[in-house]
């Protein structure tokens, strides 16, 4: 592609690089010069303007940005891809669920050439349907037809898609101690299922004991157990841990770097999944039983290895209601 000042009488057929003001109108930048913008431009006494103008083998923005796009989708669920315009597609979720990038098939479509470009949200981010997981972009106005088929090459790896929920139904189980704050988290709780297009379909309240909560965990008729202690766990072998091996299951990993959220602990119950939630939980923000949660809820496994990973990047924004501050008063 070549890109400079030319003569109007040599700009036909060319694109517009900057836009130009002419009599009742703006060209913008972008288009395709017509003899009709050549007229209108001299008519506004241009002698000459800056475009590109594309060689045989580039491929123009657009339809760059429409094949990388369809090379991902073609690998991909839950995506949708917008209309292409000035060299950009967006990839929008079609409902609720987590974006899954394969972070070096990513990484090798933008080391392709600098002018081909894929930005997304982050790894395992939770999406709202609508939400824009990727947008691609072609900086220039073409880019070389050899390049744009080395990024789509890179992308027919699968670099990108949405897992949608699996989990239909939850349960929420919260004990109760002397003197304890009842349900209070059950909305906060319950707005995050939502969120997932997960039913809450019992609330079960019982005391902050090892045999009843096992039963009431045993007798929970959902996909996904869900349990909100009224005193914090503190141990692998505290109440609900232990009421959960008590029932028959096992934990996966208690514990886990990523604050606020701390307290969590992950297990299962003959194949269906339990998670212990921090007391943060218990307030709408965001902390780190979320990103287990919509993982889970979405199908994908969480291992012991997966929950240690998330340290990086795992500090997140402190919550009002904490009750020990991060910094000392």
């Amino acid at each position: 592609m070549k890109f400079g000042p030319v003569p109007l009488s040599a700009a036909q057929g060319a694109v517009l690089a900057h836009s130009v003001a002419v009599e009742g109108s703006r060209l913008r930048k972008g288009r395709v010069i017509s003899q009709a913008d050549v007229a209108a431009m001299q008519a506004a006494g241009l002698k000459e303007i800056i475009v590109a103008t594309l060689d045989a083998n580039d491929v123009a923005e657009d339809t760059a940005a429409e094949a990388l796009a369809a090379a991902i989708l073609g690998q991909a669920d839950g995506l949708t891809a917008t209309r292409p315009f000035t060299g950009r597609v967006n990839l929008i979720a079609d409902g609720p669920g987590v974006a899954v990038l394969d972070v070096a098939a990513l990484e090798a479509i933008n080391a392709v050439h600098p002018m081909i470009t894929i930005a997304t949200v982050p790894p395992w981010q939770q999406m709202a349907k609508g939400g824009m997981v990727a947008t691609i972009k072609m900086i220039s106005y073409a880019v070389p037809q050899k390049a744009l088929n080395a990024a789509v090459a890179a992308a027919r790896a699968g670099a990108i898609r949405l897992a949608q929920p699996q989990i239909k139904t939850a349960s929420l189980i919260i004990t109760e101690i002397s003197g304890g704050v009842g349900d209070k988290g059950r909305t906060a709780i319950a707005g995050r299922l939502e969120a997932l297009g997960v039913d809450l379909i019992e609330t079960v309240m019982t005391a902050h004991q090892t045999m009843p909560l096992a039963e009431a965990i045993t007798q929970a008729q959902s996909d996904l157990v869900l349990i909100l202690t009224g005193s914090a766990t503190s141990d692998i072998d505290d109440v609900a841990p232990a009421a959960l091996r008590r029932a028959g299951g096992q934990i996966t990993r208690f514990g886990m770097p990523v604050d606020p959220g701390n307290l969590l602990f992950l297990g299962d119950l003959a194949g269906r999944p339990v998670i212990g939630l921090p007391g943060c939980a218990r307030a709408p923000a965001l902390n780190g039983a979320d990103w287990v949660l919509s993982r889970v809820a979405c199908g994908i496994a969480v291992s012991s290895a997966d929950i240690a990973g998330m340290g990086v990047g795992g500090l997140l924004k402190e919550i009002p209601t904490r009750p020990m501050p991060r910094r000392g008063g």
